[in-house]
């Protein structure tokens, strides 16, 4: 006990020993050493971005901005993630840069006109690689498709920082004034050295953006409004011709934004943004690690969806190949994002059956475009093919048009398709697209050659008319301008967004069930827009080739819709005296006998003189019938099926 007792006071001795002995402070054991605490000191008082930079990738965002793994921000109320840089990561502006396609057709047009390399490249990588390219044209460089693959910011695409800089004014332009990748960047500073980063939300926390990447988060309406999308979504280019001089004229080679111009819903409020980035109302906290930060509404989702499925799972299936470090979940949600739009709110379709003859059954499909622009909207190689078909009762197809081979291109047809308001055959087929021509008025795909329109019948969208001030910039070209039906009232008002296709189907007499049809394909990249660029050869256009090749290019169903009706004819499928007797006829009582020489009769079916099924009698199996007609005098026709084929006739009771 007394050796446990001096045991136990040792102890004591020795840590008050080791408390009372003064420690210099030179000598205390800390965590960081004073060359890292210098480091991070002078880190503290630098601005993240110095004179002259404005962008930072998007990986210095997604600490705040991306998945909260505390599931308390980016989410809904019921946990769903909806974090920023997850949904715009896989979105077709965070791949843009990295599009094999795209690189594909700039060193194709680079090949095609080598001596306008660099004003080719300023060009596309002005909206492709916008913070890469307006980095390196702050500093007086030109800005190539081989300068990104090494820069951060020119393989972020359309970023972050490359949307939330662009100012109301900047670089001498006014946004809303300006297109084909003039940007309006804003570059002033303020007196602390911090650049603007503008936000839809009025009073935004301030610090944590400052001190971790040197911008100021400002309030400005103007990133609401769909003018704030202009720089990018109308291009205007120079044209060439064969030779590869510039002729002095331009070529309008998309307008989108000048499509939502010409429309009812800038007037309306529809932005850009309200399709392309919808609205959550509950309030949403956008950042992470900031409990105190209130919930933000209305909040606009980042998922960018538009109708580019096949590039973007093209780019899925080859993403180790491209470098794009993104899970495959996150392209799903995109892809299921982007067929929710494509099929939910693009188009809307009406197939009716107007009447028949004993030739021809006449039918009208109405397309209602629900986008706020043209569709197909945007690069000239989107378009959209009406497949129509037609079956027998027996279901025998008995008419297509708009049929597609193994490649997904029009059976029978090398060169572009009129504009059609009727179609009577199955080479006529109706397909939306703009066409290109050049200078010779051939149709071309390559783009620095496009001169003129030779074709331009993507749907308007509602409200557009040839009257507003910017229709020079997205007229309709062909003969979709002279349809009495395509965009007009019947009253021959413009704006309905609505074009009605009249399909005359010959039936050379045909009786029975007729079932019809129509479905809507949308293809971002028709196999027969590649057949220039696979004539020639660079590393990016064999890349794009064998993923192209290996792809699934099956073109996007985005509406169909079916009809059925019943057709009565005379003389083609008559009755042969020596096969059924029908007798009398006309008829005074209504009573008609039927008498089937070596026939077994199966089934009759009685209709009225327009074609309505009035009575079907089934399970007959007998060589003979007395049939009752309805008691109302007039015209009926007899359908009668047998063990053989089926016969019509016309009956008349008095």
């Amino acid at each position: 006990m007394t050796k446990q007792l001096l045991l136990a006071l040792a102890i004591c001795i020795m840590i008050l020993a080791f408390v009372l002995v003064p420690v210099k402070k030179d000598q205390a054991v800390a965590f960081h050493t004073e060359a890292e605490m210098n480091k991070f000191r002078a880190m503290a008082q630098r601005n993240p971005l110095g004179a002259g930079e404005y962008f930072l990738p998007s990986t210095r965002c997604q600490g705040c901005h991306g998945f909260d793994s505390t599931g308390l921000a980016n989410v809904l109320a019921n946990g769903t993630d909806i974090n920023l840089f997850d949904d715009w990561q896989t979105s077709m502006m965070g791949l843009s840069a990295v599009d094999p396609y795209w690189r594909a057709k700039v060193s194709h047009e680079i090949l095609i006109n080598p001596s306008h390399s660099i004003d080719l490249q300023d060009k596309c990588t002005s909206c492709h690689a916008p913070m890469g390219h307006y980095a390196a044209r702050f500093k007086g460089l030109h800005y190539s498709i081989y300068d990104i693959d090494g820069d951060s910011l020119g393989r972020d695409g359309v970023s972050c920082v490359g949307c939330h800089a662009i100012g109301s004014y900047g670089l001498g332009v006014i946004l809303g004034n300006t297109f084909s990748g003039q940007i309006p960047y804003d570059t002033t500073k303020n007196a602390d050295g911090f650049g603007n980063a503008y936000g839809p939300f009025m009073g935004p926390m301030l610090g944590p953006m400052q001190l971790y990447v040197g911008l100021n988060p400002a309030y400005s309406p103007h990133v609401s409004d769909g003018t704030f999308c202009s720089p990018c979504h109308t291009l205007i280019t120079n044209t060439a011709d064969l030779d590869g001089n510039y002729t002095g004229e331009t070529f309008v080679e998309q307008a989108t934004h000048h499509e939502w111009v010409n429309s009812v819903y800038p007037g309306e409020g529809t932005q850009c943004q309200t399709c392309h980035m919808p609205k959550i109302e509950e309030p949403i906290k956008i950042a992470n690690g900031y409990l105190a930060l209130p919930g933000r509404s209305p909040f606009n989702l980042h998922q960018f969806m538009g109708a580019n499925t096949f590039m973007i799972n093209l780019i899925k299936q080859n993403k180790n190949t491209l470098n794009v470090n993104a899970p495959d979940a996150n392209f799903d949600s995109t892809l299921a994002a982007t067929n929710r739009l494509l099929l939910q709110h693009t188009l809307e379709t009406a197939l009716t059956f107007d009447s028949y003859d004993n030739d021809t059954a006449y039918y009208s499909l109405s397309l209602k475009n629900l986008a706020g622009h043209k569709f197909p909207s945007g690069y000239p190689a989107r378009r959209a093919v009406v497949n129509f078909k037609v079956y027998d009762e027996d279901e025998q197809l008995i008419f297509e048009s708009g049929a597609l081979d193994a490649n997904y291109e029009l059976v029978g047809n090398d060169e572009y398709l009129p504009h059609y308001d009727v179609i009577r055959a199955p080479q006529q087929a109706q397909i939306y697209e703009m066409v290109m021509g050049d200078v010779n008025g051939a149709k071309t795909t390559i783009l620095e050659r496009g001169a003129i329109h030779l074709k331009d019948n993507r749907i308007p969208p509602l409200g557009f008319t040839s009257a507003h001030s910017v229709y020079d910039t997205v007229k309709i070209i062909g003969n979709a301008f002279t349809d009495v039906d395509f965009n007009k009232s019947i009253d021959g008002d413009e704006g309905t967004g609505v074009d009605v296709v009249h399909y005359h189907i010959p039936i050379n007499g045909y009786s029975g069930k007729l079932f019809a049809k129509a479905e809507v394909f949308y293809q971002s990249i028709p196999f027969h827009f590649l057949g220039e660029l696979f004539q020639d050869t660079t590393p990016e256009i064999e890349q794009f080739k064998t993923m192209f090749n290996s792809s699934d290019r099956t073109p996007v169903r985005i509406a169909i819709d079916t009809i059925s009706a019943n057709v009565i004819t005379v003389g083609i499928r008559g009755i042969s005296p020596f096969e059924l007797f029908i007798t009398p006829n006309p008829s005074a009582d209504g009573v008609v006998n039927l008498f089937g020489q070596n026939l077994r009769i199966d089934q009759i079916s009685v209709f009225s003189a327009d074609g309505r099924l009035i009575e079907q009698l089934d399970n007959i199996y007998q060589n003979k019938y007395r049939l009752e007609l309805p008691a109302s005098p007039g015209v009926y026709f007899i359908a009668i099926q047998t063990n053989k084929k089926r016969y019509t006739q016309k009956i008349v009771r008095l």
